[in-house]
C-alpha cells in the first residue's frame, strides 16, 4: 500500500481524528506500541501519545535524556508509575548489550565483556521493575566498510549463548535484534544464529526493515528462513532506496516494506507477541510528528490485515 505524501502536511488535529477512528478498528489480536523515545524522551509525554492512539504497549529505550540502563532505579520506578497511570505495559526493554565491536580474547577484551555483562545485570533489574521479561540485545558490530569475519561467529554464538544462560536463571528472555553493521543484520544471519543456539529463552527482535536496508529481500525471503516460534518481538516502519542507491528511512506507506504481508504471515504463524513502531524517519516537523504520521499510516495497514 502506498500513501500519498500529502498526509505529511495534515494538521495535528486532523491526524488525531484519523488516528482515533483507525485505533477503534485495530484487530484485537495485534499488540501494538511505539518506541517511546521516538515520540519524546519524557515518559509522560510519550504515555499520553500512546493513550491518544488507544495503544497499551511501549518499547522503552531512552528516557529523560539517558538510556534506561544508565538511569538510576528510582527513575525506572517513576517511569513504571507513569505507565501504570496510563495503563501501558512495557513490551520489551531496549538495551545496547553487545552492540559493540567484538572484543579481542585478551585481558582488555575480557574486561570489556565484564562491563557488558554488568550492563545485562542492570537491564534485568530494570526490566523486572517495568514488568517485562523481554530484553532487546545485539550480536556485536564491525566497522563500516569491513567484511564480517566468518571466524568470529563461533565466539559470538558462544557469548550470546552465555548471555541467554545468565538471563534464564533470572527468568528473562533475550530478543536479539538484526541491525545493519552487526554480525546479525539479515533474516538469513539471524536464522543461522538461532539454529546454532537452542536456548529456549533466546529469540529474535525481527526487524525486516533493517534486513531490507542491509540488502536482503526481508519479506518474504528473509522471513521464510526464520522459525516464527523464535520471534519474540517485531519492529515495524518503512524504508526505500534513495536516488544515490543508499537506503533511507521513510514514513510508513512511502517505501518498499510490505507491512500488510509481514503482519499477516506472522499472525498466520501464531505470533502473539507485540509489534513496535520504531519510526526512525525524520520529519521536518519533529520526531513526535514523524511517529504520529507513521502510526496513523500503520493503523491503516493493520486495518487491512
Amino acid at each position: 500500500m502506498k500513501l500519498t505524501t500529502r498526509r505529511r502536511f495534515l494538521s495535528a488535529p486532523a491526524l488525531a481524528a484519523c488516528a482515533t477512528r483507525l485505533a477503534a478498528a485495530q484487530p484485537s489480536q495485534i499488540k501494538l506500541g511505539v518506541t517511546t523515545d521516538e515520540i519524546d524522551e519524557d515518559v509522560a509525554t510519550a504515555a499520553r501519545f500512546l493513550r491518544e492512539f488507544s495503544l497499551g504497549y511501549a518499547e522503552v529505550r531512552n528516557i529523560w535524556g539517558k538510556y534506561n540502563t544508565a538511569q538510576p532505579l528510582e527513575k525506572i520506578h517513576g517511569a513504571k508509575a507513569i505507565f501504570d497511570e496510563h495503563k501501558i505495559r512495557t513490551s520489551v526493554l531496549g538495551t545496547a548489550f553487545f552492540k559493540i565491536p567484538l572484543p579481542p580474547d585478551t585481558p582488555r577484551g575480557r574486561a570489556v565483556l565484564d562491563n557488558q555483562f554488568a550492563l545485562l545485570d542492570g537491564a534485568m533489574e530494570r526490566a523486572k521493575i517495568l514488568g517485562t521479561d523481554k530484553i532487546r540485545i545485539f550480536a556485536f558490530t564491525y566497522e563500516k566498510g569491513e567484511t564480517p569475519d566468518a571466524a568470529s561467529y563461533d565466539r559470538i554464538y558462544e557469548l550470546v549463548g552465555e548471555a541467554a544462560r545468565r538471563a534464564r536463571v533470572r527468568g528473562f528472555r533475550l530478543a536479539l535484534e538484526n541491525v545493519g553493521g552487526s554480525y546479525v543484520s539479515t533474516g538469513a544471519e539471524a536464522a543461522q544464529l538461532l539454529k546454532s543456539l537452542h536456548n529456549d529463552n533466546l529469540g529474535l527482535t525481527w526487524d525486516p526493515n533493517n534486513a531490507g536496508a542491509s540488502g536482503e529481500k526481508a519479506f518474504p525471503d528473509g522471513y521464510r528462513k526464520l522459525d516464527p516460534a523464535r520471534i519474540f518481538h517485531v519492529h515495524l516502519r518503512d524504508y526505500r532506496r534513495a536516488p544515490d542507491g543508499k537506503y533511507e528511512w521513510c514514513a510508513v506507506g512511502e517505501g518498499e516494506m510490505d507491512n500488510v504481508g509481514q503482519i499477516r504471515s506472522l499472525l498466520r504463524a501464531g505470533y502473539k507477541e507485540a509489534f513496535t513502531l520504531e519510526t526512525h524517519w525524520k520529519s521536518p516537523q519533529g520526531k513526535e510528528h514523524a511517529s504520529r504520521t507513521s502510526l496513523t499510516a500503520l493503523l491503516k495497514v493493520i486495518a487491512e490485515v
